[in-house]
């Protein structure tokens, strides 16, 4: 042993994020979908009964860290590998040294894998067969979508758990756990931080309490002390985490203007300003959830069944954002929103349905008329259900004239074409 390793000490030296990684169940912020009381992964883990996971979400939302303590309430052997730089070789003889601990000691093996999504065929297949009879327990963690990056065989033999972005008030659960905490975090150094550098942290961590944690730690390094005290100001946070911040207060009146201006420039068929509000939204660090629940009510309510298809581009948005997340998801975004303000417009949709409510909230209900009723139900026939029921595929075009409304209520008009794109003005 030498000087320097006799004095070395890699705690001192890691990143702040990786000193505050939880030890326990109990230090572990967020994901309570999967980890609160009584949820299923919990009390495996806390059973010492996990089986193969797979362990699949953003940047920063507490995958590997999830890893770690299960590796620390676990008495199997645990083993960590690299999925770029772990050959077939040395998974061979992890799993030959697996085989001779479950059989001679009755030790399991735990095998944990961060970026699996790296892992090629070869590796899969060399570590399957020791998943499959149950020598090896395998975690693995990955970022990307794990049904188009791993083979189904191993999918298949794994528990799948999504962990998605933590919410602004666990970030900053975690960065006061990091100012508290003597031992492994900041608590030694005496810091204030302003109210607006609290917010600017939150806003631009995007669910990501690693990034948080390193803005955390640049900031605080790099201040000088003053009467003893580490002032952190909006600019310096700006300055740590490498983003201006932006005009934008969440529970203000400029929030509802920018999203406002954001819907009118939809509906005003103006692409570029759609886009700008857009860009402003996001770099504010709107969640995009709310932005894209606001693309979907207004592919409907301001394109309709003008141009039916950008309803579909609106969803198949959504679900892009689910399973790719962002920054990636800011494409599929960007063209539900400009396919709404290149579309056609109607709000026919809009106006037909509150038509029909504003009817139904201010008169009798009425009965629904005896051909349109079920007749699959035990007696209904003979109350006379169904009958006089005319099959509209019998009949030319696929169409028949009959009451489809109740006696009261026939005459009444709740929609009315637009006209425009692929709807027509109907006689």
């Amino acid at each position: 042993m030498n000087l320097f390793s006799a004095t070395f000490d890699q705690h001192q030296v890691a990143p702040l994020a990786e000193r505050m990684r939880p030890r326990t169940l109990d230090e572990y912020i967020g994901q309570q979908h999967i980890l609160g009381p009584g949820k299923l992964l919990r009390r495996a883990i806390e059973a010492d009964r996990v089986s193969s996971l797979i362990l699949y979400g953003p940047p920063g939302t507490g995958k590997t860290s999830l890893a770690q303590v299960i590796a620390s309430q676990t008495t199997s052997r645990f083993i960590r590998i690299n999925a770029v730089t772990s050959g077939v070789k040395e998974l061979r003889e992890i799993t030959v040294q697996a085989t001779e601990d479950l059989h001679l000691y009755g030790k399991k093996t735990l095998v944990f894998c961060d970026e699996v999504h790296r892992f090629n065929k070869s590796q899969q297949d060399a570590l399957l067969p020791s998943v499959e009879n149950g020598t090896i327990t395998f975690i693995g963690a990955t970022t990307e979508n794990p049904f188009f990056e791993l083979n189904s065989a191993l999918l298949s033999r794994s528990t799948l758990f999504h962990l998605g972005l933590l919410t602004p008030s666990e970030i900053r659960l975690g960065l006061e756990k990091a100012l508290q905490d003597s031992e492994r975090g900041l608590g030694r150094y005496n810091v204030q931080i302003s109210p607006q550098a609290w917010e600017h942290w939150l806003n631009y961590a995007n669910g990501d309490l690693r990034r948080a944690l390193n803005a955390l730690e640049l900031a605080v390094m790099t201040t000088p002390a003053i009467d003893g005290i580490r002032c952190i100001s909006l600019e310096i946070a700006e300055e740590s985490i490498q983003q201006r911040a932006l005009r934008f207060d969440k529970s203000g009146d400029n929030h509802y203007d920018i999203i406002s201006a954001f819907i009118k420039s939809m509906r005003g068929s103006d692409p570029d300003a759609a886009l700008y509000w857009l860009a402003v939204l996001l770099e504010a660090g709107e969640d995009p959830r709310f932005i894209m629940r606001r693309i979907i009510v207004h592919a409907s309510e301001d394109v309709g069944l003008a141009d039916p298809m950008v309803m579909l581009q609106a969803q198949a948005a959504a679900n892009a954002l689910e399973w790719i997340g962002m920054p990636e998801a800011r494409i599929p975004m960007a063209q539900a929103v400009l396919a709404i303000a290149a579309a056609p417009k109607s709000n026919s949709a809009v106006a037909s349905i509150d038509r029909a409510l504003a009817y139904v909230k201010n008169n009798p209900t009425g009965e629904v008329p005896l051909h349109l009723r079920s007749s699959s139900y035990a007696g209904a026939e003979k109350l006379g259900n169904g009958q006089g029921y005319l099959y509209p595929h019998n009949y030319p075009n696929h169409w028949v004239k009959q009451d489809y409304l109740p006696p009261q209520v026939q005459g009444q008009v709740f929609y009315t074409p637009s006209g425009m794109g692929k709807e027509r003005s109907q006689d």
